[in-house]
């Protein structure tokens, strides 16, 4: 396994010329653009993609989950995005120690790059079983046959081989949780989702209660719904709560099972979604992020443009449920004047353990253009970073992570720019850490975009802006998202034996 630790690598980045180079006077004009404070936290690199394979584009690292239990972290993330779908392998990164070192790898077994049989993988996400002491990483198989897979370990550094979860006609947009509340009548019990784009995105479940060893046959809701990028979380009580994101892009879902995953509950509405198409072709959807605290709250963020006068630019909105039936109006995190240029999306977010209710402690990471309005040329992309000390009632001032990025400095797919689908957050001994992809040109190689985390962790700042309510939403705003099923050809697109690694 390597180790990497390099601190505060990102400065200040310089958007080069036009993406395509070209005169000035071909240039694009600069957008009007909010200003956007430099980067100001300390970065640690944590990974970075060392594969060499022709069917990727290195070195690229995107789509970053995380879990923390106590003084461990570990992150996974796909390594050498492929343009067709899925990546060289799934990467992991792990600090066993709150933040001060990482360790980081490779999942073996899964792909032909790390003596597996399957020729990408794609969407890892982490989770950790307390009643069995094993962390998992879910991911996305793709070959022949696209399957939903578990890898395990007990100690977050050393991986066995991947489990298969379940054989669908097709698999996307996977993600695990487990039920780690003592007292919860399933204690133990982990559940992995996923859906079926060949069936319209088909929702499917699966449970397990012997720490991932094996798994449920697959389970739809009671209605047989449909959506993407469902997260799954577990209450206190063994209520399992999924927020999900519409087959059509339109509406924010959730159901639940009550009974340990034996059954699933019919599909009903959090919200409607109104998003704006973010510029320079860069891949985004209205997915949500879901989190809970101590004492069962579950709060869900996805990006929606309904604070925006003609849904001119995505913040980050909120919506909260006791019980997973009924949910809070979304409310937008204040970020920044509802009057900025600025664009939000791609949220992560995490809620310390032992925090609860108008306590807990929030922490968002996520990406945004400094101008909503811009294109290719000139688009500037940052990470940034928010927290809230009492369970989004106010929010801290945000921080620039990392930036400016310009689009060129990342891997393309069939469905745009990829910086990731997702990104992360996790606490670990009191700090949030922000894990991510970050791009940078690079004049030896083709792309530069390792994986990093926030060096010394982030603590709320003492002055804090007041939420802004949901009750007044912005008139005669719209949605101009075409289309929110991009994903659907994800693993549709097994590897020919001519883009093996020689």
């Amino acid at each position: 396994m390597k180790f990497l630790q390099v601190g505060g690598l990102l400065g200040i980045l310089m958007i080069i010329a036009a993406c395509g180079g070209g005169s000035n006077s071909q240039q694009s004009q600069q957008p009007p653009q909010t200003v956007v404070p430099p980067p100001s936290v300390p970065l640690t690199q944590i990974s970075t993609d060392t594969f060499t394979n022709s069917s990727s584009q290195h070195a690229t690292e995107v789509e970053a989950s995380a879990f923390a239990v106590g003084s461990t972290i570990v992150s996974a993330f796909q390594v050498g995005r492929i343009f067709k779908g899925g990546a060289s392998d799934i990467g992991f990164a792990t600090s066993t120690n709150a933040g001060a070192t990482w360790t980081s790898g490779f999942l073996p077994g899964l792909t032909i790059y790390e003596q597996g049989t399957f020729s990408a993988a794609s969407d890892p996400v982490v989770a950790f079983d307390a009643a069995h002491a094993t962390w998992m990483i879910s991911s996305l198989p793709i070959g022949n046959v696209d399957q939903v897979a578990v890898s395990r370990s007990s100690d977050g550094l050393v991986w066995g081989n991947p489990i298969i979860v379940g054989n669908t006609p097709d698999s996307d947009k996977n993600w695990i949780t487990c039920d780690n509340t003592h007292a919860s009548p399933y204690f133990g019990h982990c559940y992995v989702e996923w859906d079926d784009p060949s069936a319209g995105d088909l929702i499917w479940m699966s449970a397990s209660s012997d720490g991932g060893l094996t798994w449920t046959a697959p389970r739809n809701t009671a209605d047989l719904a449909t959506g993407i990028g469902g997260q799954p979380v577990v209450q206190p009580n063994g209520n399992v709560v999924v927020p999900i994101e519409s087959a059509g892009g339109g509406e924010m879902l959730v159901f639940t099972s009550t009974d340990g995953g034996k059954t699933w509950g019919a599909a009903t509405t959090i919200s409607s979604i109104t998003d704006h198409q973010v510029a320079a072709n860069l891949r985004t959807s209205a997915l949500p992020s879901a989190a809970i605290d101590d004492g069962g709250k579950v709060y869900a963020i996805w990006q929606d443009c309904r604070f925006r006068t003609a849904c001119s630019s995505n913040d980050m909105v909120m919506s909260t449920s006791t019980d997973g039936i009924a949910w809070t109006t979304p409310a937008r995190i204040p970020i920044d004047a509802v009057t900025s240029t600025v664009d939000h999306f791609v949220p992560g977010v995490a809620v310390e353990p032992a925090t609860s209710g108008g306590a807990a402690h929030l922490a968002l990471t996520y990406y945004f253009y400094g101008s909503a309005n811009c294109d290719a040329s000139n688009c500037a992309l940052y990470a940034g970073f928010i927290s809230s000390p009492d369970g989004g009632a106010t929010w801290t001032n945000p921080v620039t992570l990392a930036g400016p990025m310009s689009p060129a400095w990342l891997p393309n797919t069939f469905a745009g720019l990829m910086v990731g689908d997702y990104v992360a957050t996790a606490y670990s001994g009191g700090k949030a850490f922000a894990i991510f992809a970050a791009a940078q040109a690079n004049a030896a190689t083709l792309f530069d975009e390792p994986m990093y985390t926030s060096t010394a962790g982030l603590s709320a700042a003492q002055q804090a802006a007041p939420l802004i309510s949901a009750e007044q939403p912005v008139a005669d705003v719209h949605s101009d998202h075409p289309s929110h099923k991009f994903y659907d050809q994800e693993h549709r697109y097994p590897m020919s034996p001519s883009d093996k690694q020689e």
